[in-house]
């Protein structure tokens, strides 16, 4: 195993025909792991000093650990790059066929750039990565005093074969609200109607108007798209998710006038909830959040989607509609 150390972001350049075929063979396929995502959010926040670790076996690029080294109160650590706000799951991306010869090279090449690295916390790791499972113990055997523990949850719902039966998952006080709210909007003396915007909308004025329900749905939303990075990185990620085919836009219309939106990631067997905004003050009365979302399940199980990713954070809808907790770790070694 040979490792490759990178320090600036000419690395995204030189691994972009290698890194999405490497991540085909992982254990864990995510497109928060793929090349537009890493490297868009390092052109958007570049936090701290690059550090991609290429990991070799002859000419077959078998790993890759994406890092920076960036500087806190706390003093110097080592991260993964999207860490932490706007990324839901992170991990090292390597050969399933490779793991334990591809992280023990990782391991060597920290311990041997130690003095240069400070801690390594890497946040967002999902509890059945092997990463999670491999590295602690590689570490340990390093030198490095290593903790492990479960940083937050990413509610889930494991989608049945048809609506009915999703329906009849959920206990039957929320499968009653569930079809007494959907009842009610579709009985408005307003026209309703929802759409996923496609390749015949303007995708831009359609950004615009999600950024504008989202800051209206909530003043902590409100502040992060105020924030300049943020604002940046939202602008870019949005159309390049849209281009690969990975983006599922949606608007829940009342009136013609949008009323709710998700703007959720398509990849693989999963639909991720990335984000959301409604208009509480003209039509919180008719529950526009909780229909569009529940129009959005129903469409994933009619295309035949396995899971509905609620991705970070336990707010408590996300149990009402069926999510089940899985866990996200946080390795931290020095």
């Amino acid at each position: 195993m040979e490792i490759t150390v990178y320090n600036d972001a000419a690395a995204f350049d030189e691994l972009a025909d290698e890194w999405n075929a490497l991540l085909a063979r992982a254990p864990l396929n995510c497109v928060f792991y793929t090349w537009e995502w890493q490297k868009t959010w390092w052109q958007a926040y570049q936090p701290g000093e690059l550090l991609i670790l290429a990991c070799h076996s002859g000419n077959q690029l078998v790993g890759i650990a994406p890092l920076f080294t960036t500087e806190s109160a706390r003093g110097k650590s080592t991260q993964i790059i999207g860490c932490v706000d706007v990324t839901d799951y992170l991990d090292f991306v390597v050969d399933r066929d490779q793991l334990q010869p591809a992280l023990a090279a990782f391991a060597d090449c920290l311990c041997d750039q130690r003095a240069g690295i400070g801690a390594l916390d890497l946040c967002n790791i999902p509890a059945d990565s092997p990463t999670r499972q491999i590295l602690p113990e590689l570490l340990a055997e390093r030198g490095f005093a290593v903790e492990v523990e479960q940083q937050e949850v990413c509610p889930v719902i494991s989608l049945p074969g048809d609506w009915r039966s999703y329906l009849a998952s959920l206990d039957k006080k929320q499968r009653h609200e569930v079809r007494r709210k959907i009842r009610r909007i579709q009985g408005s003396a307003r026209e309703v109607d929802w759409y996923i915007v496609n390749g015949q909308h303007n995708l831009s004025r359609e950004i615009d108007t999600f950024a504008r329900l989202m800051a209206a749905s909530d003043p902590e939303k409100e502040r992060f798209l105020n924030d300049a990075a943020n604002q940046r990185f939202f602008r870019a990620i949005v159309p390049m998710m849209h281009e690969r085919g990975w983006l599922q836009l949606n608007f829940l219309t009342v009136g013609q006038t949008p009323a709710a939106s998700y703007i959720n990631f398509i990849y693989g067997d999963r639909v991720m909830v990335y984000n959301s905004g409604h208009d509480h003050q003209d039509f919180g009365d008719l529950s526009p959040g909780i229909v569009l979302l529940a129009y959005n399940i129903r469409h994933a199980i009619e295309q035949g989607y396995q899971y509905f990713d609620f991705l970070r954070g336990d707010e408590a809808y996300k149990y009402r509609m069926g999510g089940r907790d899985t866990a996200v770790m946080n390795i931290r070694a020095e």
